[in-house]
């Protein structure tokens, strides 16, 4: 097949398909002092799709983010190296609970972000919303995981 003839034909894959998006959406909930906040998360629960997690992405629609599961509480800590967006990581204990919130973490940082204590899942939404939805450490997460929705 000529190139030209393979160009047209992956072209036209691609507006059939239509764009790349993520993986399937879960609905989280955060209840907090101001409310209960709903956000449709992707899950990062293999060791591969955790190491990339939301790094190379240039925005993240408010009310979505990235719930990374450790499958079991331990200590966990991460950077933001090609992450091109300011994120809030909000540190989750196995009961369900917000442990920590380390927010608006700075883009591109090869710093260390630690989680302060064991912890079951992280989940990252865009940066300034913990502050903007008055989202707090003892603040309860409602999802399958935590035993509770």
């Amino acid at each position: 097949m000529p190139a030209l003839s393979r160009l047209i034909v992956l072209l036209i894959v691609l507006v059939v398909a239509g764009p790349v998006r993520p993986a399937a959406l879960q609905t989280l909930e955060i209840a907090s002092k101001t409310g209960v906040h709903s956000f449709a998360v992707e899950m990062a629960v293999t060791e591969a799709e955790r190491e990339k997690g939301l790094m190379f992405r240039k925005e993240l629609p408010e009310g979505q983010g990235m719930l990374f599961d450790f499958h079991q509480e331990q200590e966990v800590a991460f950077w933001m190296q090609n992450t091109y967006i300011p994120l809030d990581m909000i540190f989750i204990g196995g009961d369900g609970r917000i442990l920590r919130i380390a927010e608006n973490t700075q883009p591109l940082s090869t710093r260390l972000i630690p989680s302060n204590g064991p912890v079951r899942a992280v989940l990252e939404v865009i940066g300034g919303t913990a502050e903007k939805l008055g989202i707090a450490p003892g603040d309860r997460v409602a999802f399958a995981m935590f035993g509770w929705h």
